[in-house]
C-alpha cells in the first residue's frame, strides 16, 4: 500500500519531504502552500540584505549539493532560486496547492486517516508531515498606539518595498539577525534611523567572500572538492561551535572574538558600551555580521536604549521623550513555539494538540507526538540548532518518516508510546542542563514559562545516530 501524504509547507522540509517520496517511487501525495510559490521563509523574508549566516555548501541538500554558489554565506534570492530549482528538477510544482491555507486536521479513528480541512475544503490523507517550521509566522509586539501611527509600519519579513526609505526618518524596532542584516541597507539611505535596542546581542564577524569563477567550475568538475569543503564547515561547525553553547573548550574564545569584533569596529566607549551584552554568549541567538556594527556608528543612526511607551502618531515615544519617525519597522522575529501555527490538530480520542502542549511544545525526536497517530513533524520542538544547519536536521527526520512508511503499510496507523516520549523528555531535560540557554537569559529558544522548547541540546551526529531507524517498540500499532 503507498499511503496518500499531506506535507504542509513547500519550504526546505516540505521539499525535502516530496523530493524523498519521489525517490522512493510514492506520487500519492499533495503539498499545501498558504503563499504563492515555494521557498516558505526564503519566499517571505525580502528585506533589503536578507541572506544566511550558514554557509551556503552547507545549507543545501546532501541529495541535491549545487555547485554554482556565488558566495560563501547566500543571500536570499540565491537560496530561493536553488528551492525553485529544487522543485522544477524533481517535476514537484504540479503536487502543490498554492495559495492554500490549511485549517485543521483531524484524525477520523473509525477510518484510521487524517481529514484535513484546508481553504478549499477537506480531503483524506493516511498521513501528515508537517513541514511549517519555525520561523513562519512573525512576531508583532503588542505596543499601545500602534493603530494611530500616521507612516508605514510592516514587519521585516513583510516588507513594503513601494515605501521609499530615501531620506526619510525610520525607526527599527528589534536588533536581531534580520535586523543586523537590514539596518546597514536601511542606514545607507535614509535621513536619519533609529534602532531601538532591548538586549544587545553578542555579534562575531561574517568571514563572508565571494567564490571566483575558476572556483565554481572546480567545485562542479571535481565533486570530491565540494564535498570535502562541506564537511569540512560541517566540522568545524560541529567540533568547535557547539562546544561553545555546551560550557566547552570554545566558550571562552568565541566571547573574546566577540568581545575583539565590537572593540575593532565601535571606537565610542559609551555606544560600546551599550552593545556588550550581560549574558553569557551563546545564551540567545548569536549574531553573525560584518556590517552591523559599522552601520550603528554612522552619524545618522542613533542606538536607543530607553524604553518604548506607546507609537503615536508621528513617531515612537519612549521614556525620554519622542523620537519622530515616517516608517517603523518590526525587526522583532517570529512566534518560534507555535510549532503548527494556527492549524487546529485533533487527534485519538477528541485530544486537541494545543492542549497537549499549553505547558509547552513537546515531541519524541521532535517528529512524533503521543495519541496523533500517522503525524510527523519536520524541524519540530527541540530541533532547532545554535551552532549548525537546520537543512541537516531536516534530512535526519526526512528519513526517520521515511522508515515509518513501510510499518504503517504493514500494520496500520502507529504513535508514539507514551512512555517512550516520557524516556525522551527525560533524557532531553538531561542534556539541557549543560546548555548556555539555561543560563537565566531570555531568548525565542524559551516559551513563556521559561522552558527551552526550541533547541536541540546536542551535537548533530547525535541526532543522525538517534534517527538513523525507526524502533518499533517506541510505536503503538492499530494491528
Amino acid at each position: 500500500m503507498r499511503p496518500n501524504v499531506a506535507i504542509i509547507g513547500a519550504g526546505f522540509g516540505g521539499l525535502c519531504m516530496a523530493i524523498r517520496l519521489e525517490k522512493a517511487g510514492i506520487r500519492s501525495y499533495t503539498i499545501f502552500e498558504k503563499g504563492a510559490d515555494v521557498g516558505g521563509t526564503w519566499r517571505d523574508n525580502t528585506y533589503p540584505g536578507a541572506g544566511c549566516d550558514i554557509p551556503s555548501h552547507l545549507y543545501s541538500f546532501s541529495f541535491e549539493r549545487y555547485s554554482s554558489w556565488t558566495r560563501r554565506y547566500p543571500g536570499q534570492p540565491e537560496i530561493l532560486r536553488y528551492l525553485e530549482g529544487c522543485a522544477d528538477k524533481y517535476g514537484l510544482r504540479s503536487r502543490i496547492r498554492s495559495n492554500t491555507v490549511v485549517v485543521a486536521a483531524t484524525f477520523d479513528e473509525s477510518l484510521g486517516k487524517w481529514r484535513v480541512r484546508t481553504s478549499a475544503g477537506d480531503e483524506l490523507f493516511d498521513v501528515v508531515v508537517s513541514a511549517v517550521g519555525q520561523l513562519s509566522q512573525p512576531r508583532i509586539p503588542d505596543i499601545p498606539g500602534m493603530s494611530t501611527f500616521n507612516g508605514a509600519a510592516f514587519h521585516s519579513a513583510r516588507w513594503d518595498h513601494s515605501v521609499d526609505l530615501t531620506g526619510g526618518r525610520v525607526a527599527v524596532i528589534g536588533n536581531g539577525s534580520s535586523a543586523a542584516q537590514l539596518i546597514p541597507r536601511v542606514a545607507e539611505v535614509a535621513g536619519h534611523l533609529d534602532v531601538f535596542q532591548r538586549t544587545p546581542n553578542w555579534v562575531i564577524p561574517k568571514a563572508d567572500a565571494v567564490f571566483a569563477p575558476r572556483v565554481r567550475t572546480a567545485f562542479r568538475r571535481v565533486p570530491f572538492l565540494q564535498r570535502a569543503y562541506r564537511e569540512w564547515v560541517y566540522r568545524y561547525a560541529e567540533n568547535a561551535l557547539y562546544p561553545a553553547l555546551a560550557g566547552g573548550w570554545s566558550t571562552d574564545l568565541l566571547r573574546e572574538r566577540a568581545l575583539r569584533h565590537l572593540r575593532e569596529q565601535v571606537p565610542d566607549p559609551l555606544l560600546r558600551a551599550r552593545l556588550t551584552p550581560d549574558y553569557p554568549v551563546g545564551c540567545r541567538r548569536v549574531v553573525i555580521d560584518s556590517g552591523f556594527y559599522p552601520a550603528l556608528t554612522r552619524p545618522n543612526v542613533d542606538v536607543v536604549t530607553d524604553g518604548i511607551t506607546r507609537i503615536v502618531p508621528g513617531g515612537v515615544e519612549t521614556t525620554t521623550g519622542l523620537r519622530e519617525a515616517d516608517v517603523i519597522v518590526y525587526a522583532t522575529g517570529f512566534e518560534t513555539s507555535e510549532f503548527l501555527g494556527s492549524i487546529q490538530v485533533t487527534g485519538r480520542g477528541g485530544r486537541r494538540l494545543a492542549e497537549e502542549w499549553k505547558d509547552g511544545a513537546e515531541a519524541y525526536l521532535g517528529i512524533a507526538v503521543p495519541h496523533f497517530p500517522n503525524l510527523f513533524l519536520l524541524y519540530g520542538p527541540n530541533t532547532n540548532l545554535g551552532h549548525n544547519s537546520i537543512v541537516f536536521m531536516i534530512e535526519c527526520q526526512v528519513r526517520y518518516v521515511m522508515g515509518c512508511l513501510p510499518y504503517l503499510a504493514a500494520r496500520g496507523p502507529m504513535e508514539v508510546r507514551p512512555e517512550a516520549m516520557a524516556t525522551w523528555r527525560r533524557s532531553l531535560d538531561r542534556a539541557m542542563g549543560g546548555m548556555v540557554w539555561q543560563a537565566g537569559c531570555t531568548s525565542w529558544y524559551k516559551n513563556a514559562a521559561g522552558r527551552v522548547t526550541n533547541n536541540w541540546p546536542g551535537t548533530t551526529t547525535t541526532y543522525r545516530r538517534i534517527t538513523r531507524t525507526p524502533r518499533p517498540e517506541s510505536f503503538h500499532f492499530a494491528r
